[in-house]
């Protein structure tokens, strides 16, 4: 387990290295004097002094060369530093850290609500012996896959928050206002793990352990939620893995719609600002997230499956 865990640990370290160097990138890949675009897109439309721009580039260390500025980017980068932000002078980081909590909270709502909804509609889909009903919860998952997010949330806007006003249509004020883009977010996740679920559920169902339970008397649904449902989880944890790292980028059209301070909006803003000192801290802080959360789908699959740890395939037995 530890040789793997490092093995994982160095693949990932490499990853966290390419997304440091491609936020690097980023501003040398731009058209254009990226100086230019930064103060053009902060000055209101005024001309930028050549005063201003030679500050601003030292301040960037754009007047150094190509690979001392790279090397000075990865040293500033694992102490956390990328510069201050030219819209509102605070550094980078600090901008970050100030609307990570309100991501972070809605990511932790909307989890949950897509993992339970996903796997409440595969297993009763799998468990109903109606097949009008096991349809109709496949196509409820297809529903929810095929959703757009912004048009499912102005329609939670319309139908709970101005028919019935039960939540809040905008803002960050408590849990309340958590719900709606919360919903937003889950919805096409659980379709989409309902659907990778209900296929695996149904394949696993089909082994002969399975009939081995029912023929001793286990019951449909103890077999399938203590027997099946953990072999069948195997495929349905890499979807979620993949599945969150998009709820990050699905959080910033939830936040966009329901006026929601967070990650999303700050990136919008620095983006239109042109403020690529905050971009660059963005991209690391996503990749780095995503890194983290590779690594803990990887222990669960591997305490799922321990013969991921072994070295052997997963679908063969010894």
């Amino acid at each position: 387990m530890s040789r793997y865990l490092l093995q994982r640990l160095l693949s990932l370290a490499l990853v966290l290295l390419v997304a440091v160097s491609l936020s690097f990138a980023l501003v040398h890949l731009l058209p254009g004097d990226p100086v230019e675009l930064m103060l053009d897109g902060n000055l209101g439309g005024l001309q930028a002094t050549p005063e201003q721009e030679a500050a601003l580039r030292h301040e960037l260390g754009l007047d150094r060369p190509i690979a001392e500025q790279y090397l000075a980017f990865l040293g500033n980068a694992l102490t956390g530093d990328f510069g201050r932000s030219i819209a509102s002078g605070q550094p980078a980081v600090l901008a970050i850290a100030e609307a990570a909590p309100a991501s972070l909270a809605l990511l932790a709502l909307a989890l949950p609500l897509s993992l339970l909804a996903g796997v409440a509609v595969a297993v009763a889909a799998t468990l109903t012996r109606r097949r009008v009903l096991s349809g109709a919860l496949a196509g409820l998952a297809v529903l929810g896959v095929s959703m757009p997010g912004y048009w499912l949330g102005i329609l939670l806007i319309e139908g709970l928050s101005f028919r019935l006003p039960l939540f809040p249509a905008t803002g960050n004020e408590g849990v309340r206002s958590l719900v709606l883009p919360a919903v937003t977010l889950a919805v096409p996740s659980a379709g989409m793990i309902a659907q990778v679920l209900r296929g695996s559920l149904r394949h696993a169902l089909a082994e002969p352990y399975v009939t081995t339970a029912l023929a001793k008397g286990a019951s449909p649904v103890r077999v399938n939620l203590r027997h099946a449902l953990r072999n069948a989880a195997l495929p349905a944890v890499t979807v979620v893995g993949m599945l969150t790292g998009g709820l990050i980028g699905g959080a910033t059209v939830a936040e966009i719609v329901f006026g929601r301070a967070g990650l999303g909006r700050l990136l919008v803003t620095a983006i239109a600002h042109r403020d690529m000192t905050v971009v660059q801290a963005m991209v690391v802080f996503v990749g780095a997230a995503y890194i983290v959360l590779n690594l803990l789908i990887d222990l669960l699959y591997s305490w799922l499956d321990p013969r991921v740890t072994a070295g052997r395939p997963a679908g063969r037995t010894t």
